[in-house]
């Protein structure tokens, strides 16, 4: 419950604390005198976004503060996890504002992040304002009022989980399907190219070894002819290479009695002539070898010829880059033919998960379907005993064409006030006291269901007056047996049913007009409920009315 709550240059209020009792508090004033502004500041800690204008003129800088007894309602967790220090009976939530634009929020002096007081927030209140009623022609408002009223969290929570899993399967399913019409479209042009390399037999180095014999074929009779040469000059007519070597060696050989160091040297001439003859012998060789080819020369330039228009193709410059383009081209090749693969076993993945969503989908609905008759019942009955003794209320569920994240119902809430008009959407009949007694009947009812520390009414009661009214006022005190309720109402029948009262003023100074707010003893809230009934003038009859109301002699 809210326990306190102090402003400090927000809007028309320089300095404001107020202490909140639990049970059932009313807040009057008259028309303007700022009640929307204390309940503006009460927003922003709640996690309402900030805007400077709000700011008391002349100030640089705004606080708003409010301190909250948590000790019924279980949010220990939600503290451990965000890492705030954990004080049940005294929660302090606080927003500064400066003009500059910056805000700043704090859990028990943590700062914290603004959608993170949003969610405290939700969990600590819940504000009614009147534009909340038209909250009530919204079909998803209205589901969710069917979910709280049927007790519906657990099969909400395995039918979102079911959901969340069969869209992301389904999403990842689509996403490989438009990969895979992508890969089909480059397919062909992959199993070309994969085709045109595989076909050419690729051998590493064999590029090296064609020029070089390309090279020699090419040249073969200049080649021919200079081996011819060699051979000759080594052992041909005349006096020859060998000849010289041989005669060398014997003419040192007969030198070697009388000079000991000609037979290292005739070794070495020895060696060398055995060296020579050896080079004779392979260039002879070579020269019966080569012959001028020209198949043979055809077939070389051939092959060149492919492996040259591939490495121009894939611009490359050599046989062992083409090999790995192959390599890769492979690669995706098989990706293609595996991703096939994973699509069709994906396929039966989504196809079970969607199963199980449309499972966990009718348990969820038949819960909603079997609790609308027991909602019908009790919503009726407060209709009635808020004056409309003809009301009928239904809850119209239809299956929707595809589930979403709710389900697979689409809620409808349909009214008629009158026994001759047919039942309706309420968006389309209800005037705005019925809207009021409508919304009012469903708050006390999830009230019933939920565990919401606090439930502030904001002029709830519009549209209506006199015994409605007074009765409205009843409702929300039977409410404040289980809860913190709050009325801001300009009705003094509601007025009266409050265990405490404050009022909402304006002081107007020399310089400057400012809102204040205080509790009020008995005298005063007979005079201010006195004042709700006569208006400008206070009459001694409505002293004496409203001494009646409140219950005082």
């Amino acid at each position: 419950m809210l326990k306190s709550l102090a402003i400090q240059n927000y809007a028309l209020i320089d300095s404001l604390h107020i202490d909140f009792d639990k049970g059932f508090s009313v807040i009057t004033g008259e028309t303007g005198a700022g009640k929307s502004i204390i309940l503006g500041a009460l927003s922003l800690i709640l996690g309402q976004r900030a805007e400077n204008r709000y700011i008391k003129q002349n100030e640089q800088k705004c606080t708003i503060e409010g301190i909250f007894d948590l000790s019924r309602y279980n949010l220990q967790e939600l503290f451990q996890e965000r890492d705030w220090e954990y004080n049940p009976e005294e929660c302090i939530l606080r927003r500064e504002i400066w003009t500059n634009g910056k805000s700043r929020a704090f859990v028990n002096d943590s700062p914290v992040y603004l959608n993170d007081l949003k969610e405290l927030g939700d969990r600590l209140i819940d504000i009614h304002s009147q534009h909340q009623n038209l909250s009530l022609n919204d079909n998803l408002f209205q589901l969710n009022v069917l979910d709280v009223l049927a007790g519906t969290k657990g099969e909400k929570e395995e039918y979102h989980q079911a959901f969340k899993e069969y869209q992301a399967a389904r999403k990842w399913l689509l996403e490989l399907q438009e990969q895979s019409q992508k890969n089909k479209e480059e397919e062909d042009y992959f199993q070309f190219q994969f085709d045109a390399l595989a076909g050419a037999k690729l051998q590493a180095g064999e590029q090296e070894e064609l020029e070089t014999e390309l090279e020699t074929i090419t040249h073969a009779e200049e080649i021919k002819s200079s081996l011819f040469t060699v051979v000759d000059s080594f052992s041909g007519e005349g006096d020859t290479v060998e000849q010289k070597l041989k005669s060398v060696a014997e003419t040192l050989k007969s030198i070697q009695p009388v000079f000991s160091k000609a037979s290292e040297l005739g070794q070495r001439v020895e060696s060398a002539y055995i060296d020579l003859k050896d080079v004779r012998i392979e260039a002879e060789k070579y020269f019966e070898e080569i012959e001028f080819n020209a198949g043979r020369q055809q077939q070389v330039e051939e092959r060149l010829s492919v492996i040259y228009d591939l490495q121009k193709r894939h611009s490359v410059k050599s046989v062992e880059e083409l090999q790995e383009i192959q390599k890769q081209l492979d690669e995706k090749l098989q990706n293609i033919i595996s991703l096939d693969e994973k699509i069709e076993q994906l396929k039966k993945e989504v196809s079970g998960k969607q199963e199980l969503m449309t499972q966990k989908a009718g348990v969820l609905s038949k819960k909603r379907k079997a609790a609308t008759q027991p909602i019908e019942k009790q919503l009726t009955e407060k209709l009635i005993y808020l004056g409309m003794p003809n009301a009928r209320f239904k809850c119209d569920i239809t299956a929707k064409n595809n589930p979403d994240s709710t389900g697979n119902d689409f809620v409808n809430f349909l009214f008629s006030a009158n026994k001759n008009t047919p039942l309706l959407p309420v968006s389309q009949i209800a005037s705005g006291g019925e809207i009021s007694r409508l919304m009012l009947c469903l708050k006390s009812m999830i009230a019933g269901a939920t565990a919401l520390p606090t439930v502030i009414f904001d002029e709830i009661d519009t549209g209506t007056s006199g015994e409605i009214a007074d009765k409205m006022g009843a409702i929300m005190r039977e409410m404040a047996h289980d809860m913190q309720v709050i009325a801001i109402t300009h009705l003094p029948q509601i007025a009266a049913k409050g265990t405490e009262h404050y009022n909402v003023y304006k002081e107007d100074s020399a310089e400057t007009t400012a809102t204040y707010m205080r509790r009020l003893s008995m005298d005063e809230r007979i005079s201010e409920i006195a004042r709700m009934l006569s208006g400008a003038e206070t009459t001694t009859q409505a002293v004496e009315n409203a001494k009646v109301m409140l219950g005082v002699g």
